[in-house]
């Protein structure tokens, strides 16, 4: 169902092309697990619980005749507290910067008012490539992936007009399906350019902002649903351990994890702080990974009561 980009571009670069594409999508429809199976490491932090993406990651794919940056957002919904504006506007910003769009919609679910929300916003966007990306397809057979494919395709001549979107691919970042295709069409609608980061760069996020959405990550495994719009977490610092041999380096990573009520940090910590320590455990692999190097890992829960709601404590917060 895919419809090639056949618009003809200058040959500025000797065929090569780069630039920005963003995936959008209501909450829990796959993006960061997608990101993460586009650029072949983990980048973006995935979870069962929605809204676990608070970040717009940015994800790059290199090729011999291409580079892709992924921007990873939060899911798009109807916002019911400031956080979660501030959510939809971090969003909003990011599709009016890139080059074009990848709209998730999970092959498992109906199509449903969250979607038909998100479509409405993208077609307000103006001239930006729609791509529609099926995500999930190795959740349902073959007959149910054909029905959802033309329920999208039917979704996008409802709101983009006629034409519909750019393209429809399903995909299945769970067993690699046609996860290059996607690489392969989002490519496609990129404008002629050299390469805009050093080969082998994988993101340009700073590593704190990593190090703080891997420990998320850990913390939401597990718990209950509520927990996830409520828990944020700030690295204070990340300092070399003094007094340490060169051929052993040890760093320091100090890490405060917010929540809003006290029940929510009884439910981090667990009994007996057997908790905290499983998710201080679970994170450290990943953040030795992206370190490179050992780490003490010394976390702490506070209190912020109802920071969704303080503007204050969003911005300290870094929201």
């Amino acid at each position: 169902m895919s419809k090639k980009n056949k618009d003809a571009v200058p040959d500025d670069f000797g065929g090569f092309r780069a630039g920005f594409s963003v995936l959008v999508g209501r909450p829990n429809a796959g993006k960061s697990t997608l990101t993460n199976a586009l650029v072949g490491k983990k980048v973006a932090i995935t979870s069962a619980k929605p809204q676990t993406t608070r970040h717009t990651i940015r994800g790059i794919v290199h090729r011999e005749d291409a580079q892709l940056i992924l921007v990873d957002t939060p899911g798009l919904h109807r916002p019911r507290t400031l956080l979660g504006k501030r959510l939809n506007d971090l969003v909003a910003d990011t599709l009016s910067e890139v080059d074009a769009i990848g709209f998730c919609l999970p092959a498992n679910e109906k199509i449903g008012p969250g979607d038909r929300f998100i479509a409405a916003q993208l077609a307000a966007v103006g001239r930006k490539p729609v791509i529609a990306i099926v995500t999930k397809a190795d959740l349902v057979d073959n007959q149910a992936l054909t029905e959802q494919l033309l329920a999208v395709a039917a979704l996008g001549r409802e709101v983009m007009g006629e034409d519909g979107w750019k393209d429809i691919v399903p995909v299945s970042a769970a067993d690699g399906f046609q996860v290059e295709t996607v690489a392969d069409v989002l490519i496609g609608h990129m404008p002629p350019s050299p390469p805009l980061y050093p080969d082998g760069e994988l993101t340009d996020e700073p590593e704190a902002v990593m190090v703080a959405e891997l420990i998320r990550e850990a913390a939401l495994e597990g718990v209950r649903d509520e927990l996830p719009h409520s828990l944020a977490v700030v690295v204070e610092e990340i300092v070399p351990r003094e007094d340490r041999p060169d051929d052993n380096p040890l760093l320091d990573v100090r890490v405060n994890l917010y929540v809003e009520r006290p029940s929510q940090k009884a439910i981090i910590i667990g009994k007996g702080g057997s908790r905290l320590r499983e998710v201080g455990t679970n994170a450290r692999k990943g953040i030795e990974a992206l370190l490179g190097t050992r780490i003490y890992l010394d976390l702490h829960v506070k209190v912020a009561k109802d920071w969704q709601r303080d503007p204050k404590q969003l911005v300290k917060l870094g929201f």
